[in-house]
């Protein structure tokens, strides 16, 4: 099963991190959290908190199979740190399936990984998507190339979590 790498900070949103992760360990997948420092805690929107299991500097995009960010504020936050964005970079160079969430494709767009795909996002990135030189769809989910799955809301992530399981499923084959 797959080993996914899991980008997250503080004020991530809940359960934008919370269901996916259910539905990825239900299938048998591993879920590393990553942050700049390991072993503390990282708080969501509403209260949940994280441990974080590696700082950046200890892992390599290389170590895993996939990479999932969740959304809420986190995708901002972490953006502004050179190491994590090249980290994500990679996972979309290497066409290695990337799963990013209402305002994970931020993220997406400080890597600079989105000219010529196709995504979604919440509403209000939705220029920034268009900006970086994607085609936005305002859809539930969308899968671009059948590596990179993204989706606008908490109320999508049914949708989103069905699709990242099913192209990791697929990817396994």
């Amino acid at each position: 099963m797959a080993k996914i790498a899991t980008v997250i900070t503080d004020m991530f949103e809940d359960i934008e991190y919370t269901s996916p992760k259910e539905a990825l360990e239900a299938a048998g997948h591993e879920l590393v959290t990553i942050d700049t420092k390991s072993g503390k805690d990282v708080q969501g929107k509403h209260g949940k908190k994280v441990q974080i299991d590696k700082a950046i500097d200890e892992v390599k995009a290389a170590e895993f199979d996939a990479l999932f960010i969740p959304g809420g504020f986190s995708p901002d936050i972490l953006r502004a740190d050179d190491r994590v964005v090249a980290f994500v970079k990679k996972f979309m160079d290497d066409m290695k399936p990337t799963f990013a969430i209402c305002h994970g494709p931020q993220l997406l767009i400080t890597a600079k990984t989105l000219n010529g795909r196709d995504a979604t996002g919440y509403k209000s990135i939705r220029v920034d998507i268009e900006n970086a030189g994607a085609k936005f769809h305002d859809e539930e989910v969308f899968v671009c190339q059948k590596q990179l799955v993204t989706s606008r809301t908490p109320d999508d992530l049914p949708a989103f979590n069905r699709e990242i399981v099913k192209l990791l499923e697929h990817k396994g084959r």
